[in-house]
C-alpha cells in the first residue's frame, strides 16, 4: 500500500505529458518541477533542479543543471541559473513556453527566472536531452537544425563532443569558467579558452595567461603530452576560415569522463572509476597549484604543500574565513596594524620596520629603483612611499612594491629554482616590536630552561651513579617506578617488563599480533604490555606503532610507555585503560551498558583522535584500522584509539598513498579493494561503520527487517533508510529503553551515513565531523551508499527477499 501511494504521488507530481512516450524531451504544454528529471536515451545523462549549499552558510539553494545519470552523486556538467539560484523550489517549473524558448518559470507571478532567448516566434519547438548531454532546442516543424543548444554555453565542464573556442562568422565564444566556490555555481573567478597559440587559462576579465597548453601539433598540445596516453579518447583542434576549436570524444561510449575548471583555477581531467564508484584524476594543468595567478589572494604566500597551500603573511589575517573554508580565498589577507606613514615625507614611515621573508619566489609587478644600490637604501626609498608594502634588493638591484602582494610563493628549501629570494614586508612597528619582545622573551626563557636542564641531568647522573653504586645491576625497579614522572618513551630490558607483568601471569586478552598482560609500575599503578609474536609481521607491526604513537601525544591517543626490543622480542608497553575496549560494552550482555551520553562523548572522542591524527600531527597518519576492539575506553570512559601496528605514515606532500590492503573485514573502504591509492578517508569510512555499531549496540550484519515484508538488509542500508524516512529512534540499541536525545541520535546517523559513502571525495574530513558533532555544522541527508546495497544484494538475492510470511 505504501508504494502504491508513492508511485500515484509521483505520478500526480510529473508534468511531462502522459502522451508522450520520451523521456528525453520536452514539448509545449509539458514541464519539470522539482523532482522530476530528463534521461537521455542512453541513460548517461539527466537534466533536472538539483540543490547545493550548506546550512551553516545559509546557502541552499536550487538550480536547473545536468548531471551524469549514473554517478551515485550528482555531479553537474551544466547548469542554467548559476547567477540566480532559487530559493523556493516549489513554485518553479522548467518548460517551453509560448514563444518557443526554454525557460525555468515562477508560476505564482509568471516571470522568468532563466531562459534560453532565441530571437523565434513559434510554438513548435522541443527541448532533447541528447545522449552526450548536449540539451538542444529544435524546431519540428523546420529542417534548419538547431535553435539552442548548452555546448554554445558552457559553465565549468567541458564534455565529450561539445567545443571550447570561437566561431569566427557568428562571433560565438565558447570558454569555461570557474565556480564561485565549492558550493556555488555562479561565475567564479578564472576562464578556459583558445588563446593565440593553443588553449588558456586566465583570471576571469583580464589578459593574463597562467598557463598554455602550447601549439597544436596535429596529435597534441605542446605543454600536454599527456594527451598520448589516452587511447580510448580522440582529440581534435580545428582552425579554419569559419571557426577555431578543441574538442574531444570518447572512443569508449561506456566511459564516464570529464574535463572541469576547478574552482582552484587548475583545469582537471576526471574519469569515473566504476571499481571504487570515485572519481580519478587523470592530469591537471597547471601542475603546480600555485602556478596559478592570484590564487591566495592579496598579502598571502602560496606553498606546494596540500595540506595548507595558502596562508598569510606574518602581520595580516585572513579577510574572510567563511569564504576560505568554501575554497574561495581570492579576498586573501588583512593588515592587523595599520602602517604608520605620515603626510610628511621627510619623516614618512620611519616608524614602520620590515620583517624578512627567505627563499621566496618574488611576486610580479615589481617597481625598479636604478638609484637604490644597495638593501639600506632600498628600504629608505619604500618608507617614502606610503603605498609600498615591500622591498627586495638582489646583487645591488633594488626593487618594491606597491599596494597589494600577489602570486607571493615560498620555495621549497631543496628547490633548485633560482627565483628564490628574500622579500622585505613593510609591518608597523607595534608588530616587529611584538615579534622582539617575543625573541627576547624565548632566549630569556630558553636559557633558564637550558640551565636548569643541565643542573637537573647533572642531579639525575648523580642519583643513578649511587644507585647503580649501590644496587649494582637492580635498575629495574627505580626506572618502573619514576617511569611516569618522564617524557619520552622508554626502552625497556626484556627483565624489566618481565618482573613487571609478574612473568606474563596476568592476560587481559589477545590480538592478530600476540598478547596482551596487565604490568606493575607500582603497587597502584598498572600498564599494559603487548607482546608480539611472529618474526616477520610482528616485526612490522612493533615498528609501525613505535614510528607513528610513540612520537605523539593527545588525549583520545593511548598513550605508548615504552618498548622492547632484545634479539627476536618485542613488546610495547602502553597506558593500562580500566574499562577496556569499546566492543566488550557494545556486543557482551554482560558488560556495562554505555548510556547515550556516554556513547556521544566516546564518538566525539575517536573523531578528535583521527583529526589530530589526519591534520595536527607533522605526518599525516592514517590508521587503516579502526574498529570497536581498538577504541579504548578509560576510568572515565574516555575513548582512545589504539593499536597502530596497520599505521601509515605520509609526508604532508603527499595527499594519498598506493599500500597493500589491510585492515578488519567490515570497516574496509571500496578503495581498499579497488587496489587504487588510499587517502586518510579510509579511517573516515572506517569510523561510520564504527557509528553505526555505538547507534545500535550490535554489530553490523545482514539481519531481517520488516518494512512492508521482511527482507534481508546490511544495517547500515537500512540505517540510510530509516533515516530518510525520519525513523532514528528505531535504530537505537534497545539496552537503552529510549533514553536518548533524538536529535543527537539523527546527528550521530548524517555523520556515520556521509561517513560510509562510496566516493572518498564525498566523505567529510575528520575536522568536519568534529564540527557537526558539536553542533556547529550542519549536514543533509546522504545518498545510498551503493556498493553497501549491492552487498546486500549478492549476499540475499532477489529471490530471498520476500518470503512467506507464515514459514
Amino acid at each position: 500500500m505504501l508504494l502504491l501511494l508513492f508511485l500515484l504521488g509521483h505520478m500526480l507530481t510529473l508534468h511531462i505529458a502522459p502522451s508522450s512516450a520520451a523521456i528525453d524531451s520536452i514539448s509545449p504544454g509539458e514541464g519539470l518541477i522539482c523532482g522530476d528529471k530528463l534521461i537521455s536515451l542512453n541513460g548517461k545523462f539527466a537534466l533536472g533542479f538539483f540543490q547545493t549549499g550548506s546550512k551553516s552558510h545559509n546557502t541552499l539553494n536550487w538550480y536547473l543543471g545536468i548531471w551524469f545519470n549514473k554517478v551515485p552523486t550528482i555531479t553537474p556538467v551544466w547548469v542554467a541559473n548559476g547567477d540566480d539560484p532559487i530559493k523556493e523550489p516549489a513554485l518553479v517549473r522548467f518548460t517551453v513556453s509560448q514563444d518557443g524558448n526554454i525557460v525555468v518559470l515562477h508560476e505564482v507571478n509568471n516571470s522568468i527566472v532563466w531562459s534560453s532567448q532565441v530571437s523565434i516566434r513559434t510554438n513548435t519547438t522541443i527541448a532533447v536531452l541528447m545522449n552526450n548531454g548536449n540539451l538542444v532546442l529544435q524546431n519540428t516543424s523546420s529542417s534548419s537544425g538547431i535553435l539552442w543548444q548548452s555546448f554554445d554555453h558552457p559553465t565549468d565542464t567541458f564534455l565529450p563532443g561539445a567545443k571550447i573556442g570561437r566561431d569566427k562568422d557568428t562571433g560565438l565564444t565558447r570558454r569555461l569558467v570557474s565556480r564561485k566556490n565549492s558550493i556555488d555555481p555562479a561565475r567564479g573567478r578564472y576562464c578556459y579558452e583558445v588563446g593565440p597559440k593553443g588553449l588558456i587559462l586566465k583570471p576571469l576579465n583580464s589578459s593574463i595567461a597562467y598557463w598554455s597548453s602550447g601549439e597544436w601539433n596535429g596529435q597534441y598540445f605542446s605543454s600536454i603530452p599527456e594527451m598520448l596516453s589516452h587511447s580510448l579518447i580522440d582529440f581534435k583542434f580545428v582552425n579554419n576560415k569559419h571557426e577555431e576549436y578543441f574538442i574531444f570524444t570518447l572512443l569508449n561510449d561506456t566511459m564516464i569522463m570529464h574535463h572541469r575548471l576547478d574552482v582552484s583555477g587548475q583545469m582537471k581531467t576526471l574519469i569515473w572509476d566504476e571499481v571504487s564508484q570515485g572519481w580519478l584524476g587523470s592530469y591537471s594543468n597547471p601542475k603546480a597549484q600555485c602556478d596559478v595567478y592570484g590564487l591566495c589572494g592579496p598579502f598571502t604566500v602560496c606553498s606546494d604543500n596540500p595540506a595548507q597551500y595558502c596562508s598569510c603573511m606574518k602581520g595580516f589575517s585572513i579577510r574572510s574565513q567563511e569564504d576560505w573554508e568554501l575554497n574561495d580565498r581570492s579576498s586573501g589577507c588583512v593588515r592587523n596594524t595599520p602602517l604608520n606613514c605620515k603626510s610628511n615625507m621627510s619623516t614618512a614611515g620611519m616608524t614602520d620596520e620590515f620583517y624578512s621573508m627567505s627563499n621566496i619566489k618574488l611576486p610580479q609587478n615589481a617597481h625598479n629603483i636604478g638609484a637604490a644600490t644597495s638593501a639600506r637604501e632600498c628600504a629608505y626609498v619604500c618608507l617614502r612611499y606610503c603605498s609600498c608594502t615591500a622591498y627586495s634588493c638582489i646583487d645591488g638591484k633594488c626593487s618594491i612594491w606597491h599596494e597589494e602582494l600577489l602570486n607571493v610563493k615560498q620555495q621549497q628549501t631543496d628547490t633548485m629554482d633560482t627565483n628564490g629570494a628574500v622579500l622585505y614586508l613593510r609591518l608597523a612597528a607595534k608588530e616587529m616590536q611584538t615579534r622582539k619582545s617575543d625573541k627576547r622573551v624565548t632566549i630569556r626563557v630558553t636559557a633558564i630552561a637550558v640551565l636548569t636542564a643541565l643542573g637537573l641531568l647533572a642531579l639525575v647522573l648523580l642519583v643513578v651513579l649511587l644507585m647503580i653504586l649501590r644496587n649494582g645491576r637492580g635498575r629495574s625497579g627505580g626506572t618502573l617506578k619514576n617511569l611516569q614522572e618522564g617524557g619520552g618513551i622508554i626502552a625497556f630490558r626484556y627483565i624489566d617488563l618481565q618482573r613487571a607483568t609478574r612473568n606474563f601471569s596476568e592476560k587481559l586478552g589477545a590480538g592478530g599480533f600476540g598478547s596482551v598482560f596487565k604490568g606493575y609500575l607500582t603497587d597502584s599503578a598498572t600498564m599494559a604490555v603487548k607482546r608480539l609474536d611472529g618474526a616477520c609481521q610482528g616485526e612490522k607491526q612493533f615498528r609501525a606503532e613505535v614510528a607513528s604513537i610513540g612520537v605523539i601525544q593527545h588525549i583520545n591517543l593511548v598513550r605508548l610507555i615504552g618498548f622492547c626490543c632484545e634479539g627476536e622480542r618485542r613488546l610495547l608497553a602502553y597506558e593500562h585503560m580500566l574499562n577496556r575496549s569499546l566492543d566488550s560494552h557494545l556486543f557482551q550482555s554482560t558488560a556495562t551498558v554505555l548510556s547515550w551520553s556516554t556513547r556521544y562523548k566516546i564518538a566525539l572522542g575517536v573523531a578528535r583522535g583521527l583529526a589530530y591524527l589526519h591534520e595536527r600531527c607533522q605526518d599525516l597518519i592514517i590508521h587503516c584500522d579502526i574498529k570497536p576492539q581498538n577504541i579504548l575506553l578509560d576510568a572515565s570512559f574516555v575513548a582512545k584509539i589504539a593499536d597502530f601496528g596497520m599505521a601509515k605514515l605520509m609526508g604532508r606532500d603527499f595527499s594519498r598513498v598506493l599500500t597493500t590492503a589491510r585492515g578488519t573485514a567490515g570497516y574496509l573502504a571500496p578503495e581498499w579493494i579497488s587496489g587504487v591509492a588510499i587517502t586518510a578517508k579510509v579511517d573516515v569510512y572506517s569510523y561510520g561503520m564504527v557509528l553505526m555499531e555505538i547507534i545500535s549496540g550490535r554489530q553490523n550484519s545482514i539481519e531481517q527487517y520488516t518494512a512492508g515484508v521482511d527482507r534481508a538488509v546490511f544495517f547500515p542500508v537500512h540505517a540510510v533508510h530509516m533515516l530518510v524516512q525520519g525513523d532514528v529512534a528505531s535504530l537505537v540499541d534497545e539496552k537503552l529503553s529510549g533514553d536518548v536525545n533524538l536529535e543527537e541520535v539523527e546527528r550521530l546517523c548524517k555523520v556515520a551515513c556521509w561517513c560510509i559513502q562510496d566516493d572518498e571525495f564525498d566523505r567529510p574530513t575528520m575536522g568536519e565531523v568534529i564540527r557537526v558533532l558539536e553542533g556547529l555544522l550542519d549536514l543533509g541527508v546522504p545518498p545510498m551508499p551503493r556498493v553497501l546495497e549491492a552487498i546486500t544484494r549478492i549476499s540475499h538475492p532477489p529471490s530471498s527477499y520476500f518470503g512467506n510470511p507464515s514459514e
